[in-house]
């Protein structure tokens, strides 16, 4: 049937071209005696907090092989990314780091010492930021490609979702950006108005006390603006799943974010939060033994230096302390960079299943019949 591709959404609030979905009448498609169905990690209506929270655990536990596959493939190919580029920058700039590690307090650094230095760090930032936005947007795509065939309990594959996710990671980075670049609007033109007044007392002859002023109004204008930030995130925060769900656009998928959260934003707000801190706990409880681990493996490293010890052997004394967190680091974040977006992934398909009816079409895709209790 034409759903199975992908739930698209129609201009007027229903699916596929506004033509509304039959079923049964009453609370989400299913009422007078009718139980929504439930073929895959969800029943097939609206959803309550423990039926979110207990689908997300159930697509991790019935497709963790293809999450955390896709997760391995993206964090650990950015992790060697970046360690590469950093044992690049290493290597052409071994000498320099060495010569301003070993200058003294009263000596200064050479030009030709500090910016080749300066560089390789900015172009390791850079590799950072790059690598750590596609391998985020993957994640943030691959979440709702599992969702879609674990919401009606079909199989799916690796390879399946790899290409149904690669596919979609422009228009994900593209709601990305843009909702974190509204988000931030407020914030940003208060502290632009601040510092461009500081700049006009500087070029005046100001006092520095109206600029500390200025200051503090500009930290007290980004706290009052934080609520407006906060409020623009959550009503574009179902725009990545729409744009993996619906093929849309990163514009339109943020038109959809908007139409399906309203009138639930604290409700949305809440679980997302809820979700958010769940996350946060686990990672940090992973990262634990890893960091002890490491911290145990530093100190035995560096019980062996010299007591005028190079770069090199600095490094190479903190490699075991460097490996172990950086290992806590990439296994927490599959947590963090799963969990929340599962989350937020249901909590689309809850709005369409209230506001659309999508319920009944999920149930026709499945292939599943309502059960009747009288």
């Amino acid at each position: 049937m034409a759903q199975d591709a992908g739930w698209g959404g129609g201009p007027q609030g229903t699916p596929n071209g506004g033509a509304p979905y039959g079923g049964p009448p009453g609370w989400g498609g299913w009422g007078g005696g009718w139980m929504p169905p439930k073929p895959g990690v969800i029943p097939l209506g609206p959803l309550r907090l423990g039926d979110i929270l207990n689908g997300a655990f159930a697509t991790v536990g019935r497709h963790g092989k293809q999450l955390y596959g896709v997760g391995a493939a993206a964090y650990g190919g950015a992790l060697a990314v970046v360690v590469a580029t950093i044992a690049i920058a290493y290597s052409a700039t071994a000498g320099h780091l060495d010569r301003l590690v070993s200058l003294s307090a009263d000596e200064d650094a050479r030009t030709g010492d500090w910016v080749p230095v300066l560089v390789a760090f900015c172009v390791i930032a850079l590799v950072c930021l790059i690598v750590g936005v596609l391998s985020t947007a993957l994640m943030y795509a691959a979440v709702p490609s599992v969702l879609q065939e674990a919401v009606l309990g079909r199989r799916t594959t690796f390879s399946a979702i790899w290409r149904r996710a690669w596919a979609r990671v422009p228009a994900v980075i593209g709601t990305v950006f843009l909702t974190s670049l509204i988000a931030m609007i407020p914030i940003l033109l208060v502290w632009a108005g601040v510092v461009a007044l500081i700049v006009g007392l500087a070029g005046s002859g100001g006092g520095g006390g109206a600029s500390v002023a200025l200051i503090v109004i500009g930290v007290l204008g980004a706290l009052a603006t934080g609520p407006l930030a906060l409020w623009l995130w959550v009503k574009f925060s179902l725009a990545p799943s729409a744009a993996v769900f619906e093929n849309q656009g990163p514009i339109a998928a943020m038109r959809r974010s908007s139409v399906l959260v309203r009138g639930d934003w604290w409700r949305i707000f809440g679980i997302t939060l809820l979700a958010g801190a769940m996350a946060g706990v686990a990672s940090y409880v992973i990262q634990l033994p890893f960091t002890f681990l490491g911290m145990f493996s530093g100190m035995l490293g560096s019980a062996n230096l010299s007591d005028d010890p190079n770069a090199a052997s600095i490094v190479v004394a903190m490699s075991g302390y460097l490996l172990a967190v950086l290992v806590g680091q990439l296994v927490s974040q599959l947590i963090v960079a799963t969990f929340p977006p599962l989350v937020t992934g249901l909590l689309y398909v809850d709005r369409r299943i209230r506001t659309e009816d999508l319920g009944p079409v999920l149930a026709e895709a499945a292939a599943v019949p309502p059960q009747y209790t009288g």
